[in-house]
């Protein structure tokens, strides 16, 4: 099994250890709930792995019902086919990993083969359900083409979308031999009654536990792919567990393609009830280069109220704080657990109060950075190599170029300004992410009469030139690219990442040490700012 997960692929595979961490705080959950009763020692408890790979979670519960169920089933042969037949329920994603989960928890690829554990099974799947499902396409362009064969004209639909989890037509409308990813959880209306379908009418799953398919492409421009695992988590809401836990990226605490509606509901939820948090996806899923780290969280059906948030990275010290997971004032989680008391020390500051974390309109750094394509210039542009009279320097993808002022799109009370110019793309920690490190890329001062592509973000303007390198000086401080990755969910750096960060007086030059003392941080958070940002000099 740890082999197993290893294993590359499109859904990451789950460690064995990793299955059990989340297994204990779901036991450790229960024995709360139920005056210290053991889960693995009730005979009536049900548990569902909806998206099933390596059947390792549903493995592991078995070996902890086989244990637990002995005085109470003392015959080991009738303990564990009670166990596969009446607790321990899965679905496949695919046949492939149908077939291994059945090999995992049946000991044979058959539920009902001779090989099988089980003795009273009567199908093939036993409690374990894969069917090949399609994809329901919707959306999409119309158009006419002309048939290569007739030459007659034809109306043909492109660019079209899966209604339910938004694959794109392109790359999964696949013939027969291939998965179609379609993922039969998410790809219904009514998860009740496809739930009664496959294992009863009277199914009712108490813990639903496991590790879903993380995104899938979307059909966009490039590369482009969608999270889907948010999909899952409410689709498994639906099913009204008393326990739910699943490991998925971190990336939706700030952000992440189509995750809003998402993240607020999560936040706003009282039912979850504990996070765990690893800061790289590399100390879960080792070899798996998955940016912006992993999360498993508990959601605890009938005992709402403040969540456990644990923070895991490498060999530093794990840190658990008891909190509400959105603050007021924030429209993210903020997610170090001793970043809180810096932001509120620093909006404390800046507000004369402490009740919520927003900052007031006239103080919001964010309002001095523009947008994407602050001149309407795309990251692909290039401007001349020579200046002609009326050109403008442009800040460019791999350099600088001249293009006429008059031919610029957008933003021209920009131009005149003094200026600082910051890459959109912060920079990268390859397949991991490590600490510490930049949070930006490095900026730089731009000149009164020059803009730039959609490579970089402008901000300002501001009226000197004084002012512009008080704010560059700002920038480079490890307490303001601290606060910026307090909002900060990917290397995307774009307006929304400066809303925690207050503007200051620009007419001096500043640094780490005069920022600490202004808003009183004592050792020990200055150490944990200086442990998660990398110093950035002026002539970097």
């Amino acid at each position: 099994m740890t082999c197993i997960a290893n294993l590359s692929n499109d859904e990451v595979f789950t460690p064995p250890e990793f299955a059990n961490q989340m297994l204990d705080t779901l036991a450790t959950a229960w024995a709360d709930a139920n005056n210290g009763a053991d889960i693995w020692a009730n005979p009536d408890v049900t548990f569902l792995d909806p998206f099933t790979k390596s059947g390792v979670f549903l493995r592991e519960i078995v070996r902890r019902l086989t244990d637990g169920l002995i005085l109470t089933i003392p015959d080991l042969a009738q303990r564990v086919d009670h166990i596969l037949t009446h607790q321990v329920f899965g679905i496949g994603i695919t046949q492939l990993t149908a077939l291994l989960a059945r090999r995992s928890v049946y000991c044979s690829k058959f539920a009902n083969g001779p090989h099988s554990i089980a003795t009273s099974f009567t199908t093939e799947d036993g409690n374990i359900w894969f069917e090949r499902t399609e994809h329901t396409w919707g959306g999409g362009k119309g158009e006419f083409r002309v048939d290569p064969l007739t030459s007659e004209e034809i109306a043909v639909c492109t660019n079209r979308k899966c209604v339910y989890c938004g694959a794109g037509e392109d790359d999964y409308a696949r013939g027969g031999d291939l998965e179609t990813h379609a993922y039969a959880f998410i790809h219904t209306d009514d998860i009740k009654a496809r739930m009664a379908e496959l294992f009863g009418d009277n199914m009712q799953f108490d813990v639903i536990i496991g590790n879903p398919p993380y995104q899938l492409s979307d059909g966009g421009h490039g590369t482009s792919a969608a999270p889907i695992y948010q999909l899952f988590v409410e689709q498994a809401k639906k099913l009204d567990p008393r326990f739910l836990s699943m490991i998925v990226p971190s990336r939706w605490f700030a952000g992440g393609k189509g995750l809003d509606d998402f993240r607020e509901s999560m936040l706003t939820d009282s039912r979850v009830r504990a996070i765990n948090d690893y800061l790289s996806a590399s100390d879960v899923f080792p070899g798996v280069g998955l940016k912006g780290g992993v999360c498993y969280f508990l959601w605890d059906r009938d005992h709402p109220g403040l969540c456990e948030v644990t923070t895991h990275f490498k060999d530093w010290p794990t840190t658990t704080a008891t909190r509400s997971l959105l603050e007021p004032g924030a429209d993210v989680f903020i997610r170090f657990n001793e970043a809180l008391s810096i932001l509120r020390k620093v909006i404390a500051v800046e507000t004369g109060q402490e009740h919520s974390l927003a900052l007031p309109e006239s103080k919001r750094f964010e309002r001095l950075v523009s947008s994407r394509k602050p001149f309407g210039l795309e990251t692909t542009f290039k401007g001349r190599a020579s200046k002609a009279p009326g050109d403008v320097l442009v800040y460019q993808n791999g350099g600088t170029g001249y293009v006429d002022r008059a031919s610029i799109p957008s933003g021209a009370h920009l131009i005149d300004g003094w200026k600082i110019y910051v890459g959109r793309a912060a920079p990268g920690t390859g397949n991991k992410d490590t600490y510490p490190h930049r949070i930006i890329s490095t900026p730089f001062l731009g000149e009164s009469g020059s803009i730039s592509s959609e490579t970089y973000l402008c901000i300002g303007t501001f009226d000197t030139r004084g002012e512009a390198e008080s704010a560059l000086s700002y920038l480079r401080c490890r307490l303001t690219r601290f606060l910026i990755l307090l909002h900060k969910p990917s290397q995307d750096t774009t307006r929304k990442v400066y809303a925690f960060v207050p503007t200051q007086d620009w007419t001096r030059d500043w640094n780490d040490r005069d920022l600490y003392e202004k808003y009183g941080l004592s050792e020990d958070e200055i150490a944990f700012v200086e442990r998660i940002v990398r110093p950035m000099e002026a002539d970097e």
